[in-house]
C-alpha cells in the first residue's frame, strides 16, 4: 500500500476494500499542513490490520491530533478505535458511539473547527446518505472531503432507514451553492473513487440525477408499482442486478419523501 499525495495538505492511502459499494476501496485521508508536525486522519476504514498499518507507517514522524470520520459505516470506521489507540489521539464523529473519548466535547457539529498546526478543518454538516454524514473544508486548499455523501464515480446511495432523500437533497444544494460561491471549492475529496476537479458539475448532476429517480419512482408507483422490489426492477433496469439492494434502499427513501408530500 502507498501513500498518494494528493494536494500540499492532503494524501490518501486507499483501502483493499474493492466491490460495488466501495468502489476502488475506501479512500483514508491524511491531511497537514507544509511544515508541520501534527497531523488529522479521515476515516481510518474498515478493521484491515494491514490498511492501518500502512496508515500508521504513513504518519509515523508526526503525532497524530485526531482521527475524524464523515459517518459511521464501517467501510470508514471500523478501525478508527484500533488506530486511535496505536496512535495516542481521539476520536470526533456526530454518533456518540465512535467517539473516543465519548464526551460531547468530542462531537461535530456545524461550526466546529478542527486544528492541528497551521492546518484548519470547518465541519459541515450534510445529513442524508446517513444522518450523521458531514463533510471537512479545507479553506487553506480548497479540498472538500465528503466521504459518501459524494462519491468520485457514480453516485451515491440515500442509505434508507439510516438516510434520508429530503436532508439529502438539502446537503447537496447547500455543497452546490458553496461550491460556486467566492469561496470556491477546488476539488472534492471522497470517501471513494478517484479526486473531482470540477465540483459545481458534479453537484448539479447529483441533484439532476435524484429527481430524475425520484419522477421515475413517482411514474412507477402511479402505473401500480407499489412495493420497493417492484419499483427497482421497474426503475432501475439500467443498473447492475448486484446493485439493487441498494438501490432499493435509495427507493424506500423516495417512497418516504413522496410519502410526506
Amino acid at each position: 500500500m502507498t501513500v498518494e499525495v494528493v494536494t500540499e495538505y492532503a494524501s490518501r492511502v486507499l483501502a483493499a476494500n474493492p466491490g460495488p459499494m466501495t468502489l476502488d476501496g475506501t479512500n483514508t485521508w491524511i491531511l497537514r499542513a507544509p511544515e508541520s508536525g501534527s497531523v488529522v486522519v479521515v476515516d481510518p476504514g474498515p478493521m484491515l490490520e494491514e490498511h492501518l498499518r500502512a496508515v500508521l507507517d504513513a504518519v509515523a514522524q508526526y503525532s497524530v491530533s485526531v482521527v475524524l470520520l464523515t459517518h459511521g459505516h464501517f467501510d470508514h470506521s471500523e478501525g478508527a478505535a484500533w488506530f486511535a489507540q496505536r496512535a495516542d489521539c481521539g476520536v470526533r464523529s456526530v454518533d456518540p458511539a465512535f467517539r473516543i473519548p465519548t464526551d460531547h466535547a468530542h462531537g461535530l457539529a456545524e461550526g466546529d473547527v478542527i486544528t492541528s498546526g497551521e492546518l484548519r478543518i470547518e465541519v459541515l454538516p450534510t445529513p442524508g446518505h446517513t444522518m450523521d454524514s458531514v463533510c471537512f473544508w479545507l479553506p487553506q486548499d480548497g479540498s472538500l472531503l465528503t466521504g459518501d455523501t459524494v462519491l468520485g464515480r457514480g453516485t451515491s446511495v440515500v442509505a434508507h432507514p439510516d438516510g434520508a432523500l429530503g436532508p439529502y437533497l438539502e446537503s447537496l444544494e447547500s455543497l452546490r451553492a458553496f461550491a460556486n460561491s467566492p469561496a470556491g471549492v477546488a476539488r472534492l475529496l471522497p470517501g471513494h473513487g478517484p479526486v473531482i476537479d470540477d465540483p459545481g458539475a458534479v453537484l448539479t448532476y447529483y441533484l439532476e440525477h435524484r429527481h430524475e429517480r425520484l419522477e421515475q419512482v413517482r411514474a412507477a408507483t402511479a402505473d401500480g408499482h407499489t412495493t420497493p422490489e417492484a419499483i427497482v426492477r421497474h426503475v432501475y433496469s439500467d443498473v447492475d442486478p448486484i446493485l439493487w439492494p441498494a438501490a432499493e434502499r435509495s427507493v424506500r427513501a423516495q417512497l418516504d419523501y413522496l410519502n410526506a408530500r
